[in-house]
């Protein structure tokens, strides 16, 4: 088993629990903006409409198909007229409202804090992310992250987005360290697993669901549970 100094984690969906904390804020959110008077949905079929828009849209923007203006401009717009709302009925202010709220919810995936206070001495642990920058730091913030990290990369300052390797480039020279001695831990096959890969990166996939993609290569490793990371770290 190779001896790494260094440990990657992708923030969203590996250690803040984007789909908790988003789905709570969509119910407040339906809630607040009176979205139900309008008859033609109900909160659970806001909240799955949005997240299989948000879903599309993150893909376009993580492979550079549209930027994070138009992502936020389209994301509630697409959601509630693919719900049956004339453009000019998806209220104002309902995107800054979400970028406002969701942040600063708190819920991480179970084990999150017992594992990074097991791995804070004995490597340098860091966030690689495609989210941005400012609302990284809220998330991170409000749930209690950023003491355990030392450098926090976000696509949004250095260029690059995962998987290009130019982005796992610029956090290594940032950490000062090779390939090597890193090991990124990530829930996206594409993103955190083969963007790793192509930068010489080990990698762990972080798959809760039990999910059974078709693995080709196999990542170096592969966990239901971050308490997992135990026995391998």
């Amino acid at each position: 088993m190779k001896t790494y100094t260094h440990i990657l984690f992708d923030l969203d969906h590996t250690l803040w629990d984007f789909e908790k904390n988003s789905e709570e804020t969509l119910y407040t959110l339906f809630d607040e903006y009176e979205l139900g008077a309008f008859g033609k949905f109900d909160s659970t079929s806001f909240y799955k409409k949005y997240k299989f828009v948000n879903n599309l849209l993150w893909d376009q923007y993580n492979k550079g198909k549209i930027n994070q203006q138009e992502l936020r401009e389209q994301r509630f717009v697409k959601t509630l007229t693919g719900l049956g709302l004339e453009a000019h009925q998806v209220p104002q202010g309902l995107s800054e409202a979400y970028t406002d709220l969701c942040p600063t919810k708190t819920a991480v995936f179970p084990y999150t804090h017992e594992v990074l206070t097991y791995l804070q001495p004995k490597y340098g642990l860091h966030i690689i992310t495609n989210g941005f920058k400012e609302v990284q730091a809220i998330k991170m913030s409000a749930s209690n992250l950023h003491g355990y990290f030392k450098e926090v990369v976000t696509s949004e300052c250095c260029g690059y987005k995962k998987p290009d390797k130019r982005m796992f480039a610029h956090a290594l020279e940032r950490i000062h360290v090779s390939p090597e001695e890193c090991l990124m831990i990530g829930d996206n096959l594409e993103c955190d697993i083969d963007g790793a890969r192509a930068a010489g990166i080990d990698q762990v996939f972080f798959n809760p669901e039990k999910s059974k993609p078709k693995l080709s290569p196999k990542p170096t490793y592969e966990i239901h549970c971050l308490s997992q990371l135990q026995e391998i770290l």
